[in-house]
């Protein structure tokens, strides 16, 4: 006799379907686990005899064999405690074999039966829903499952609640899904003074997703400008909010259910991995450019990342996801992020400070952006140098100075405009976006901003790419202007923002 019960599998955000299959059969008693178990999900057979024996039932004198079908495909993980002890209990006649046929389970079983949380339960409850099958999970893990909302959860907290359920002599509640999380208080830009072309780079940078470059002297303000980027960028929307949720409930960042609209922000160290950047390492993990996933990632020192791990940005930029490649297995994540970078102009700093400045200037300037390869450099729509502030901007009043909340209403004007531009359009949310001929019908300039863009695109040698780039930041900018055609003027800007000293 097979008992069979389900559960997933992970492949990047998606859960696929494992059946596991219990089969009892006479001779030496033994209890194995095949189809590719790693070393967690083959430990299982202990975490489940003792948190059998915590419930008082004994196993029985028989060849116990578990199969996770299909067969060919690695598993992972502790999470396929549960589903194999309810396979179990329902080949020893403990728990009537349909009920637990009906179910999507999983859940890391303690060695006094509690169920304990784990990651990737809101993928799961999408595959539970798919395959028309209610899901079972640890308690703490259910009021993030719930969100999926198209079948039951039911999360009890231990294996004998599970037991109970099942065999109908104690119910479990279905879960709720968790409460939206408030955002936290985000820094203003009114505690940025001076710098008003560096804010005019974020505002637009916002409102089209452009990824932007900061380079400017030490102590400038290019962090602070960065970490004020969320206060201007609108709410996730509940598309969006669904996707982020979903990379970081595989990453077990989800809290007590609660999925927040505020977009993600990731400030990673510059001496993080490859691994932790893109992605990858044990289980694949995702990365922390999917981690930004619908919000922002700033990469501050930006030439101090190993070159590796910046060149592997390039393709993430263009597509919108990212393939963790595995001998056995390949991993997509989503990363629609928009990349802010900040970068001193040269290794000591102060490149364009005569006084300041190092020995080696101007090579060393030279030297050190060079660091960040050409076809990277040409991926950013926007570059701004950021100058040192002077001491009569700082002295200047707060309140002369424009806040967050007026840009954040402009730059959700013209995400609004971008929304209903690319309404019926797949795969297109911002300006970003756009390409081939959709971008020549969006953002063609009148006869002057032609012209202008042609003998700018020859004197300073734009790329394809970037000669498209300006075209996608002169319509972001027609946008914020609430302009329904691209002009020499808009034109004109986002030219400007392609120029720095020490980029070109």
């Amino acid at each position: 006799m097979v008992a069979r019960s389900y559960t997933v599998a992970f492949e990047g955000i998606e859960a696929r379907l494992v059946e596991v299959q219990c089969a009892l059969s006479p001779g030496v008693p033994h209890f194995s686990i095949v189809g590719l178990p790693d070393k967690a999900v083959s430990e299982a057979r202990e975490r489940i005899r003792a948190a059998l024996t915590a419930m008082a039932i004994a196993l029985p004198s028989k060849r116990i064999t578990v199969n996770l079908s299909p067969a060919d495909m690695p598993k992972e993980g502790s999470y396929f405690d549960l589903p194999i002890a309810l396979a179990l209990l329902a080949a020893i006649g403990i728990l009537p074999e349909d009920k637990v046929d009906g179910l999507v389970a999983l859940g890391e079983l303690s060695l006094d039966g509690g169920l304990v949380p784990v990651a990737g339960a809101l993928p799961a409850a999408l595959a539970a829903a798919e395959a028309e099958r209610a899901l079972m999970c640890p308690k703490a893990s259910g009021a993030e499952a719930a969100w999926v909302g198209g079948t039951a959860v039911f999360a009890p907290s231990s294996l004998g609640e599970a037991v109970a359920h099942l065999s109908g002599s104690a119910l479990v509640e279905p879960s709720e899904p968790g409460e939206v999380r408030p955002g936290i208080a985000l820094p203003d830009l009114s505690d940025v003074k001076g710098q008003e072309r560096a804010k005019r780079a974020l505002e637009i940078a916002a409102a089209g997703r452009h990824h932007l470059l900061m380079v400017g002297t030490p102590g400038s303000g290019k962090s602070m400008l960065a970490a004020r980027l969320p206060g201007i960028l609108p709410e996730l929307s509940p598309n969006e909010a669904l996707e982020t949720s979903m990379v970081q409930s595989r990453a077990g960042m989800i809290d007590a259910g609660g999925i927040s609209r505020t977009r993600p922000y990731r400030a990673p160290h510059h001496t993080a991995s490859m691994a932790a950047i893109v992605g990858g390492g044990k289980g694949a993990l995702p990365g922390e450019i999917s981690l930004a996933h619908n919000g922002v990632l700033f990469m501050d020192e930006f030439p101090e990342f190993p070159r590796g791990v910046l060149e592997t940005l390039r393709q993430p930029i263009e597509t919108g996801d990212v393939v963790v490649a595995r001998a056995n297995a390949h991993v997509r994540y989503p990363c629609q992020f928009l990349l802010i970078a900040a970068a001193n102009p040269c290794k000591c700093g102060y490149l364009f400070d005569p006084a300041r400045a190092c020995a080696r200037v101007p090579m060393c300037g030279d030297d050190y952006l060079g660091r960040i390869s050409g076809p990277l450099m040409d991926r950013f729509d926007l570059r701004v140098e950021v100058p040192p502030v002077a001491f009569s901007d700082l002295e200047a009043p707060s309140n002369d100075v424009e806040a967050s909340a007026l840009v954040a209403e402009r730059v959700a004007e013209a995400r609004a405009r971008q929304a209903a531009r690319y309404s019926k359009i797949d795969g297109v949310r911002v300006n970003a976006d756009a390409s081939g001929s959709l971008l020549e019908e969006i953002a063609r300039p009148d006869e002057e901003g032609r012209a202008l863009l042609t003998k700018a695109a020859e004197k300073i040698g734009l790329s394809a790419r970037g000669y498209h780039r300006v075209m996608r930041v002169a319509r972001t900018i027609a946008d914020l202007a609430g302009a329904a055609n691209v002009t020499r003027q808009h034109i004109g800007e986002a030219i400007s923002f392609r120029l720095t000293r020490a980029s070109d």
